[in-house]
């Protein structure tokens, strides 16, 4: 088991090593669309996990992201393995990134609750008060 600072410290060069080998490595032009989010390595350095995120709104064009990931990662790990000065090159698993739907998801859950809110406001400033005596019974008296 290696310490999981270490650990830490190879994910953050792998993210790095990754993001510029599908910028020089790999010849498509599908690349320039996938952004290397994170990268997590187990504490036995064995395996990696790429997290990655393909700037596009269609889904087509998301899953041609994986595909090209999936076919270049033989030569993503080589070029791993040739900048890496560890013993072992550790296995890639690249993961989509929901952060940016999640993010997008919530941003417009948040302007409902804006516009609800001054909807209520609006309907608030133009309401008539209730008189004073309204939700007193007839035995209490105003002290």
């Amino acid at each position: 088991m290696a310490d999981p600072a270490r650990a830490s410290r190879l994910a953050a060069r792998i993210k790095v090593i990754v993001a510029e080998a599908l910028r020089t490595r790999v010849k498509d032009d599908r690349a320039e669309r996938i952004t290397i989010t994170d990268a997590r390595v187990t504490n036995d350095l064995q395996h990696a996990t790429v997290y990655y995120t393909v700037l596009a709104e269609d889904d087509d064009a998301k899953a041609e992201g994986a595909q090209l990931l999936e076919v270049n990662r033989g030569a993503l790990r080589h070029e791993l393995g040739r900048q890496l000065s560890i013993r072992l090159t550790p296995t890639l698993e690249f993961v989509a990134d929901e952060i940016p739907e999640s993010a997008a998801h919530l941003e417009d859950l948040l302007r409902k609750a804006r516009e609800q809110d001054e909807r209520v406001k609006n309907l608030r400033g133009n309401a008539d008060p209730v008189s004073d005596n309204a939700y007193r019974s007839q035995g209490e008296t105003g002290s």
